[in-house]
């Protein structure tokens, strides 16, 4: 299960970084900065409920083992959100730090929360 469990969160990562490149290259100049945010946050959470829908539906759990997979997948993007944007992106602690403010329509700590709780509601609607 934790391998499947990996294999999601890494579709979440490769579709969460084609949402940045569509919000960077074709939303901003077209909504400008809070719209942008807005809208690419709202999709970035259709896309994590939808892969975490899928993935619940193909590998059944318990609540508190999807609970597990949440928190899994809020260590993974978390460590990778601060990794990519020290190491890659080479940009400052305020600079990553205001992504977790909810400023100009920024819609980044509800992204997270989603990530964290999404497997937990999933695995209890597939339950019923």
């Amino acid at each position: 299960m934790i391998g499947r469990a990996l294999l999601a969160w890494l579709v979440i990562l490769v579709a969460g970084n084609v949402n940045g490149l569509v919000r960077a290259v074709f939303l901003r100049p077209l909504l400008g900065t809070p719209w942008t945010l807005v809208t690419s946050g709202l999709l970035l959470i259709a896309i994590v409920l939808v892969v975490t829908w899928v993935f619940v539906r193909r590998v059944p759990m318990p609540p508190r083992t999807a609970l597990g997979v949440g928190a899994l997948w809020l260590v993974l993007t978390l460590a990778f959100e601060l990794g990519f944007g020290r190491l890659v992106s080479h940009r400052s602690w305020e600079e990553i730090v205001a992504a977790y403010r909810f400023t100009d329509g920024n819609l980044w700590p509800v992204v997270l929360g989603v990530v964290l709780f999404a497997p937990w509601a999933a695995s209890l609607l597939q339950a019923r």
